[in-house]
């Protein structure tokens, strides 16, 4: 399937990224070869290990075991057909931590998960426990293997390596999940000494994208949320002096409080209606207050849902440079950037 010193990797993302994560990876890795890239996932080669690839744009990474390419099946197909196939790559199943007792399979479709025959599962886990020396716990395992089938007409078997809870349990409502926020820090093209502005912070995702992978050292936060706001002071409670700035506040308030304009605007406002501010609505109002807090050439990231109204609000002086339209936990949404022309 692949050279021995090379890995191949499958990585998630979210829909409508493709060419962004592309990008990404090319500049990343030197040695790449994308086998296959996806709505949604992206298939890779690289000689580059798992513990340094330091992507933070996926949602979840896999090494390949085995791809087959199959004109028509489902999950339970696949497990089937895996099983029996010769051109297995052993070592991903075999090469496991020291501290890996246990694991589990999980098949799906299309990125749902599918029940399979109960025989077939026992025959699956049975297989993949001989070859890996680990034993089943289908509740609490500690490594997972996949049986994934993709309606390009082709199904993959493979390991995951990120192990952790799904952002549903861990995140707060409407916090956005870390590869999401590192996205729109990206898109914003951030540099170590910009000023940087989310008058939306709520929990604090962006600014702890900003901090964490872009060393950020002046970032300036707001939200009129108190249980949020409380939460992101806390946050960042320990950064120094001047490094992070809050303000508890409505937004269009901000004017009054921020002395120096900022390099970039990275945020995701409030979806939906809101009532008139004399006489004018929540998103012209919004970009005014990003008119007057933005330097010239300035850049502003945002994450809004799909509305055709959306543009229409938005001043003249500010210049669309990138629309990505992107699906978000099934809801349509774009990623837009603009650059201050004034």
């Amino acid at each position: 399937m692949n050279s021995s010193d090379k890995n191949l990797f499958y990585a998630a993302f979210i829909p409508g990224l493709q060419n962004f994560i592309e990008q990404v990876i090319k500049e990343r890795l030197s040695d790449v070869k994308i086998h296959r890239l996806l709505d949604g996932a992206v298939i890779f080669e690289t000689a580059v290990t798992y513990d340094k690839l330091n992507f933070f744009c996926f949602n979840n990474i896999f090494v390949v075991i085995n791809i087959l390419d199959d004109t028509h099946g489902d999950g339970e197909i696949a497990v089937e057909n895996h099983i029996k196939s010769h051109g297995i790559n052993y070592d991903p199943i075999k090469n496991n931590s020291k501290k890996f007792s246990t694991f589990r399979i999980v098949v799906s479709d299309e990125n749902i998960p599918a029940s399979i025959d109960e025989k077939l599962r026992t025959q699956a886990e049975n297989y993949i426990s001989r070859l890996s020396g680990l034993k089943v716990n289908r509740a609490l395992p500690d490594t997972e293997f996949w049986f994934l089938y993709r309606s390009e007409g082709f199904s993959i078997f493979m390991k995951r390596l990120t192990l952790r809870a799904s952002w549903e349990k861990t995140l707060h409502k409407g916090e956005l999940p870390p590869p999401l926020a590192w996205t729109l820090c990206r898109a914003a093209e951030l540099k170590h000494s910009d000023t940087v502005l989310d008058p939306f912070c709520g929990y604090g995702s962006i600014p702890e994208e900003a901090f964490k992978h872009f060393h950020i050292t002046s970032f300036i936060a707001c939200d009129n949320d108190k249980e949020a706001a409380k939460y992101a002071a806390l946050r960042f409670k320990k950064r120094k002096s001047g490094e992070f700035t809050f303000y508890q506040t409505d937004f269009y308030k901000l004017p009054s409080f921020v002395a120096e304009k900022v390099n970039a605007i990275v945020t995701d406002p409030p979806w939906g209606q809101f009532k008139e501010n004399a006489g004018r609505s929540f998103l012209e109002q919004m970009f005014e207050v990003f008119g007057r807090l933005l330097k010239d050439g300035g850049k502003a990231v945002v994450l809004y849902m799909n509305d055709d109204n959306f543009l229409k609000t938005v001043s003249n002086n500010f210049e669309l440079q990138t629309r990505i339209p992107v699906l978000l936990s099934g809801r349509k949404a774009v990623i837009y950037k603009f650059i201050n022309r004034k």
